[in-house]
């Protein structure tokens, strides 16, 4: 492989599929996985923890800046560590996922998040996943993807994997929940959820994880 530093860049709407075909991906070229969505989890969880205004910006941008976040490469795909300690689990839980969209509207938290994101990309070949890696952390990536599925096809897909993990889910307030989130994503003032114009669309509602790499490999050559 060339001695080059590659960007992949997968944008996309919950529950598409990205974080699981990107961890595939990175691990298949070699690369590093960069989950940013999980970067903004993480200051989520802080903020919740320390019970800070999840309106005040200011006071997030401060915590932000007091916060050591590392990613770590693991079997799994990528153990999130949070000053010290790892919070791979804690990030995923509902009340987190519900609030996380505070810190991705607050400009001031981006504009730290995005500077870590990019200094991680200048280090080594990542492929990254988010809602703006694409269109605001990586707008020059070697190759850009916006990844999509139906709504149906992603409340069936987060049904399943809540299922899996013990949780008591109801599929009708999931399905809203989703919703509500897509419209959060696409008309946010900072970073909203688009497709770039030079991304590759890719639908997987009817892919398998498989079939969603070999296409994203056919475009990347490698």
């Amino acid at each position: 492989m060339p001695n080059i530093i590659y960007v992949i860049a997968i944008d996309g709407p919950a529950g598409a599929g990205k974080s699981t075909v990107a961890k595939r991906l990175a691990a298949e070229l070699g690369f590093a996985f960069l989950d940013t969505g999980a970067m903004y989890r993480a200051i989520t969880l802080k903020a919740m923890r320390e019970q800070i205004n999840l309106e005040d910006e200011d006071a997030l941008a401060a915590l932000a800046k007091r916060t050591i976040l590392d990613l770590k490469a693991v079997s799994a795909g990528v153990m999130v560590v949070m000053d010290g300690q790892d919070v791979s689990k804690d990030i995923r839980t509902l009340d987190v996922t519900n609030n996380t969209f505070y810190i991705a509207r607050a400009g001031q938290v981006r504009e730290i998040l995005v500077e870590w994101q990019r200094q991680i990309a200048g280090r080594r070949s990542i492929v990254a996943e988010g809602r703006d890696v694409t269109t605001v952390v990586f707008p020059s990536a070697t190759h850009k993807f916006y990844m999509d599925a139906s709504v149906e096809e992603r409340t069936q897909r987060r049904y399943k994997e809540l299922k899996e993990k013990g949780q008591d889910v109801d599929i009708n307030k999931l399905r809203l929940e989703i919703e509500e989130r897509d419209q959060k994503d696409f008309t946010r003032k900072v970073g909203p959820l688009k497709q770039a114009p030079d991304a590759v669309y890719i639908d997987s509602s009817r892919l398998t994880i498989d079939e969603v790499i070999e296409t994203l490999r056919r475009y990347i050559g490698l």
